[in-house]
């Protein structure tokens, strides 16, 4: 549970939700990105102190695990907490409430990238001494990274290209598009009667603009899947594996 946490109120929008009302995954990628930003800025350790050394945020993996996916235009509470780094890692959690109940809680690991080298940097290097930034510290209520499985068969697949749109401050595709293109083979149905039960992500690689992608799919079980981006160059930047309940 997040102890000591920056919260914001949020208004899920018509623009944010799915035909069958559900929060666009990517609109909650974004939410989570916004308050990690705000809530990483005002503690000293944001995109406006770090830029000028040339370094840049980079998310490492997500997991993410949902009691009740947010549906219709409502308002929500988004907590989020550093919670500390180690050698090369920080970790930041979230949780999100409706009526002041817990309806899904995420943890991010993210590190440090010098641009110019696209090299990790210690964090210790580039934000230590920050107060807003301790060692990392474990609870037992920790939600836990679960290993994702290989694609061994692909059963879907979809081509996209990286658009002018799709990227953020640091030139690369916003991690919230990674989310969409990995959903997008799956079929109109399937997406329209299920909602994400519990996800993990790992973003292994940037995607640039004009980069040819290929999004692949297979399952796992009726209710998992398991997904993969793959560039012309066959490297893999992006995987997943989620688990979905029934609307």
């Amino acid at each position: 549970m997040i102890k000591d946490g920056y919260t914001e109120k949020i208004t899920v929008k018509y623009s944010e939700t799915e035909q069958n009302l559900a929060m666009k995954p990517y609109a909650l990628l974004n939410f989570l990105q916004d308050i990690a930003s705000k809530n990483a800025e005002d503690k000293g350790f944001g995109y406006s102190t770090i830029y000028p050394k040339n370094y840049a945020w980079f998310l490492i993996k997500y997991r993410m695990e949902f009691d009740e996916y947010p549906f219709d235009i409502q308002e929500l509470e988004l907590t989020t907490e550093p919670r500390g780094y180690n050698k090369l890692f920080a970790f930041r959690d979230f949780e999100l409430k409706k009526n002041n109940k817990i309806i899904a809680r995420m943890a991010s690991q993210w590190a440090i990238v010098d641009v110019s080298t696209r090299s990790m940097i210690p964090i210790a290097n580039a934000i230590g001494g920050i107060s807003g930034m301790p060692p990392l510290t474990k609870r037992e209520d920790d939600l836990k990274y679960n290993k994702i499985t290989p694609i061994t068969d692909v059963q879907l697949e979809k081509e996209f290209e990286v658009r002018y749109n799709d990227l953020d401050v640091n030139g690369h595709a916003n991690n919230g598009n990674y989310i969409v293109w990995a959903f997008e083979p799956l079929s109109f149905d399937f997406k329209n009667k299920n909602q994400i039960k519990t996800i993990d992500m790992m973003f292994k690689k940037e995607a640039k603009f004009e980069e040819k992608l290929t999004s692949q799919v297979q399952f796992k079980d009726d209710k998992t899947t398991l997904h993969r981006l793959i560039n012309q160059s066959g490297e893999e930047l992006f995987l997943a594996e989620c688990m979905w309940r029934e609307n």
